[in-house]
């Protein structure tokens, strides 16, 4: 499934972004940062079946993909610095935009961290491995994107980038509720997490 999303092409005659169909993790940030960035962009959505035709002809076998007047480009943090770069999500300054660049870094290193209680298909097993991440991982993790918050709103203050869009979602991810054995209000603790929430969400 494959639909138009209008808006300020900035120059780009044609850009496609393919993920499933899927509103969360990284195919959901990258196309939040397209509309954030008025950039019109074609959302291809693709099943299982044409993912596995189409993962061969990918540059490393995944998605999100961003295809740009015939180029393409893979991985989720590439694409959402291709998108803010110049338009206002990601900064210029050289210090801040590592700084940003490494919040994108760490938000997949969660990922995979947290990964094996996601996929863990035994019951039990399931249930022990994602009590023990609400214990331990998602609290020291949860700290560790606070202390990046500063003042906030946003990890550039006032203004919105595509790092807090990264962020966002996984805390989205969080606080749908979808996940057994993870509350969500995993969160609550962190005031500044709290409100970086609400302000992306009212931004978005």
């Amino acid at each position: 499934m494959a639909a138009a999303t209008p808006g300020y092409q900035g120059g780009m005659s044609n850009i496609t972004l393919t993920y499933f169909d899927f509103s969360a993790s990284r195919g959901e940030e990258c196309r939040i940062a397209l509309r954030l960035a008025g950039l019109a962009f074609t959302d291809r959505r693709v099943g299982r079946a044409e993912w596995a035709t189409l993962k061969p002809t990918t540059p490393w076998g995944s998605m999100p993909l961003l295809e740009v007047d015939g180029r393409v480009i893979a991985q989720s943090n590439a694409i959402l610095t291709w998108i803010g770069t110049g338009r206002g999500l990601h900064p210029q300054d050289l210090w801040e935009a590592a700084r940003h660049q490494a919040v994108m870094e760490a938000v997949e290193e969660f990922r995979h961290r947290f990964n094996p209680a996601f996929r863990e298909s035994d019951p039990e097993k399931k249930k022990a491995a994602r009590e023990e991440a609400v214990a331990t991982l998602i609290p020291t993790w949860g700290a560790y994107f606070e202390a990046q918050l500063g003042d906030g709103p946003f990890l550039g203050g006032s203004t919105i980038g595509v790092a807090d869009v990264k962020l966002y979602i996984l805390g989205r991810w969080f606080k749908s509720g979808v996940l057994d054995h993870v509350p969500s209000t995993v969160w609550s603790g962190f005031p500044k997490l709290e409100a970086h929430y609400a302000a992306v969400s009212a931004a978005v």
